[in-house]
């Protein structure tokens, strides 16, 4: 390190000299603090031991600044830019194989150049921001701070433009009329910023002028953010986009930067809270340094920012960091119209619960019909993928016709549930979180959930069986071969095949099926579907205008589980064609039709089963129900917490309320109370 300095003198230019120091500071792992520590400590102390070093030093990094600009590192990295989600994900991953060329006009190519490593953020940040102030007061004079002070004065420009143009952009002001009606916030923060810095550059040409009053620009910029806040409202209700999504973070991160950048600049003292500061830095620096509380706030909002830049730099051509900022958003949209949904999978009583018996009951039914047309499709021997086209078109007509007769497939129903429970999760308050009440909660779930599965294989089993009956008193022969009948008893045997396997593959389908319905119940309602079926004239000439109103707001309501039933019904009539194709052993099990093809089985054999294999057979669709309902419900809550981002450390005591219930009420924990709570 000490060579380094010594080589350091007014002749020094470029960016070795820099990358080598800062590779010095950097400990050989991002984690070990301690050495990072350690490190700049030691600069310190030799920078202290010899003034020359740090005179120079001082030097060489101020010709490295003035000879950049500043205003983009503020104003642009950290921030999304204008070009939308998919033009900034394919630039990602773009500069992720091939980074961009990096020059000598900018002064975020320098932190590119020094801080190469997409780990720099994790020792920088472990260093005390004490030490790191006690290092640059070292180096740098109270004057030299004026230095960034033009660039962050034009990234606050270039901000506050920004954040006007995103906020009259059509997609804003047509999903919040309001502001059509009286005076945009978005704009009228860009008049007070353009009048704030206007005064600035006056004060700073030497007029003998008040500073600038900063109080009416955070009350706008107030305002912007409650702008934000109710439109996100109103998209949880009415549906939104990734286009809608990204301009939402776009325009939150714009506002957040630039209220910091006020902060930094401003000599008005309005603005006394400092927003990010570390309260520990702000404490440190107030028992090593002499300052004033302002300045502390301002030196500590100073190391935040910095520090946001440097992590938000690094990670700058992340593609995870982009997803996580807008998926998350658009997730929480598709999961809480999946958990408006899911309240009518949740029964409060017995006599819901029989009526949910009746709804499954009635699936059961027709899953029984669609079991027999896929024994048919298959005994036409025909091309893979012809046939794989023809179990698809079975699996998701079946469906869609279960949903327009208001029926219930159960595993259908734990992507919902799941939904709703992450919903609860979420306590009003932000802190605290009624246990009892989401004990409750999964409680009615569990035997909610347990009713229909037992509906769907109560109806299931004895209409397959009727069907393989009646099939050999009118055609004198069985529906299956009995090769055929031992191949699907040996499906469903849990110990000596990856039946279980298959089945939590047709959770995953189950999953991913419950996401379609909530992104297409989004979708309806963001696009109003309803509004614009009512107005096809040539539809309301063949059906008339009231019908066809009451299509548009059917299709408005409904469009989720349509969509949701036939793209299930495609993964599970392609997946095990598919797997054969591409030489993968991948297949799906569910439950209700595992039941079915059981009491086909049983016809075909003549009943000529042993009761070993009998019981295996039936432990087998009940464990592929099981693993059905727990995969699907598994991996929906999950997405459901992270997109409301809600840690749940409760398991523990959930469990115990939950046991507390059963031991409480053992016959209403399984079937249920006589009248609602």
């Amino acid at each position: 390190m000490l060579d380094i300095l010594d080589n350091i003198t007014e002749h020094t230019s470029g960016v070795a000299a820099m990358v080598a120091l800062v590779d010095q500071l950097r400990p050989r792992r991002p984690g070990n603090h301690i050495r990072a520590t350690a490190n700049v400590r030691t600069l310190t102390q030799l920078l202290r031991g010899n003034p020359e070093h740090a005179r120079q030093l001082r030097a060489y990094v101020l010709r490295l600044l003035r000879q950049r600009r500043h205003a983009s590192l503020y104003s642009e990295v950290g921030v999304l830019s204008n070009d939308g989600f998919f033009t900034e994900l394919k630039r990602r991953i773009a500069y992720r194989i091939l980074p961009p060329a990096l020059g000598d006009e900018y002064l975020a190519d320098l932190l590119d150049q020094v801080l190469y490593r997409q780990t720099d953020h994790q020792w920088i940040s472990a260093v005390p921001a004490s030490d790191w102030l006690d290092l640059l007061d070292t180096i740098f004079t109270r004057r030299d701070s004026t230095i960034m002070l033009p660039g962050m004065l034009e990234a606050i420009r270039t901000l506050s433009y920004r954040v006007a143009a995103i906020g009259l952009e059509p997609k804003l002001t047509n999903f919040h009329t309001e502001m059509e009606e009286f005076e945009s916030p978005f704009v009228v923060q860009n008049r007070e910023v353009v009048q704030y810095l206007d005064g600035y550059d006056r004060l700073l040409a030497g007029e003998h002028i008040a500073p600038a009053d900063a109080k009416h620009l955070l009350v706008m910029l107030d305002q912007c953010d409650a702008v934000v806040a109710k439109i996100r409202k109103k998209a949880l209700v009415q549906g939104t986009t990734i286009a809608l999504t990204y301009l939402l973070v776009t325009l939150t991160q714009s506002i957040d930067r630039l209220r910091k950048l006020l902060f930094l600049v401003d000599v008005s003292g309005e603005l006394q809270t400092a927003p990010s500061v570390d309260v520990d830095a702000v404490a440190a620096l107030a028992t090593s340094q002499p300052l004033t509380a302002q300045q502390m706030l301002r030196h500590g909002a100073g190391a935040a920012l910095a520090l946001e830049l440097i992590e938000a730099h690094n990670h700058k051509y992340t593609v995870h960091d982009l997803l996580s900022d807008n998926i998350h958003l658009l997730a929480r949209n598709v999961t809480e119209n999946a958990s408006r949904t899911g309240e009518h999978y949740i029964a409060d009583n017995r006599r819901q619960m029989a009526g949910m018996f009746l709804s499954s009951a009635g699936a059961g039914v027709v899953v029984g019909f669609m079991a027999l047309c896929k024994i048919l499709f298959g005994n036409l021997r025909a091309a893979p993928l012809v046939e794989a086209f023809l179990f698809s078109m079975n699996y998701s007509l079946g469906f869609m016709f279960i949903h327009l007769l208001h029926f219930t497939v159960a595993t259908k129903q734990p992507a919902m549930t799941a939904s709703r429970i992450a919903a609860h999760l979420q306590s009003k308050d932000g802190r605290h979180m009624d246990l009892d009440a989401l004990a409750e909660l999964i409680n009615k779930v569990f035997r909610t959930q347990v009713t229909a599965v037992l509906g769907n294989i109560a109806t299931a089993l004895p209409t397959a069986y009727a069907i393989a009956w009646g099939w050999l008193q009118v055609t004198g022969h069985h529906l299956v071969t009995p090769g055929k009948a031992m191949h699907l008893l040996s499906d469903i045997d849990p110990i000596h095949t990856p039946a279980l396997l298959y089945a939590a593959v047709a959770g995953v389908c189950l999953f991913l099926a419950g996401l379609i319905s909530g992104y297409y119940d989004n979708q309806a309602l963001y696009s109003r579907w309803g509004r614009r079926i009512s107005q096809l004239r040539g539809l309301a000439a063949m059906l008339g205008q009231e019908r066809t109103d009451r299509l548009g707001r059917y299709l408005e309501n409904n469009l989720g589980g349509l969509m949701g039933n036939f793209y299930f019904g495609i993964m599970l009539g392609t997946i095990g064609t598919l797997g054969q194709l591409i030489g993968i052993p991948v297949d799906i099990r569910h439950v209700t039709f595992s039941a079915a093809n059981f009491a086909t089985a049983l016809v075909a054999l003549d009943h000529n089963v042993s009761w070993q294999l009998a019981l295996t057979s039936v432990i087998g669709f009940l464990a592929i129900g099981t693993v059905n309902l727990l995969v699907s419900f598994g991996l929906a809550l999950w997405v459901a917490l992270r997109a409301r981002r809600i840690p749940f450390e409760h398991g523990f005591l959930l469990i115990r309320a939950l046991l507390r219930r059963l031991r409480k009420a053992p016959v209403d924990f399984f079937i249920g109370t006589k009248e609602s709570k």
